[in-house]
């Protein structure tokens, strides 16, 4: 893993906590979809395997977004290929539901950012030894910010929260030690309007760096 790239992205989610989920996005709407999110301030675009032609969406949002700051890459990345194919496409991060160490070995060494998701503190170490550099709890609405808080006071490696994430808990959860969240149909549905996302994702934001 580039270690300049990786401290550009910890930087960049300090400075913008939040993590847009494009669950159901397609290459058609994905570039109107990141001018819109770009133009809120957001600066992690993520782009889930289980989407229509996820590779084409990921290609065209790297190349046109790569140089305004924006990090691009994967979720819901299952198999190793998978994360071949997302290096191909341009993207730069891989973010999974589960712990996967042969799929976070393959990411790091793609000189890619490896978010594997966990739930139990077991998975977590077992993320972290595999040489994950972030993590993502998944799903954290089921148990909560204080869960988070707990994590963090054992967990050498930067949390992030994702699952049942909104703008009346995302304090909470950063407050209790998640280094940024990932928010997915409270800020994105293939039926909402670039207006409504714009919107949605500045308040969002202004609500996580308030």
């Amino acid at each position: 893993m580039n270690q300049h790239a990786l401290a550009d992205v910890q930087q960049d989610l300090e400075r913008a906590p939040v993590i847009a989920i494009l669950r159901g996005v397609t290459p058609d709407s994905i570039l109107p979809v990141c001018e819109a999110l770009a133009e809120a301030g957001v600066q992690f675009i993520e782009v889930t395997m289980n989407s229509p032609e996820p590779l084409d969406s990921i290609r065209k949002a790297a190349d046109s977004f790569a140089d305004r700051g924006i990090h691009v890459g994967a979720g819901t990345v299952l198999k190793p290929t998978e994360v071949d194919a997302v290096a191909e496409a341009g993207g730069t991060y891989i973010i999974s539901p589960n712990t996967n160490p042969e799929v976070i070995r393959r990411t790091k060494a793609l000189g890619l950012v490896s978010i594997p998701g966990f739930l139990t503190p077991s998975e977590a170490f077992e993320a972290v030894e595999a040489g994950a550099d972030l993590l993502k709890c998944f799903p954290a609405g089921q148990l909560g910010p204080s869960y988070m808080k707990d994590l963090r006071a054992v967990l050498p490696t930067p949390v992030i929260a994702v699952g049942g994430v909104n703008l009346d808990n995302v304090q909470d959860y950063l407050q209790a030690g998640a280094a940024g969240v990932g928010v997915g149909s409270a800020l994105y549905k293939p039926t909402y309007s670039t207006n409504k996302i714009r919107e949605d994702a500045a308040t969002f934001l202004a609500r996580a760096t308030q």
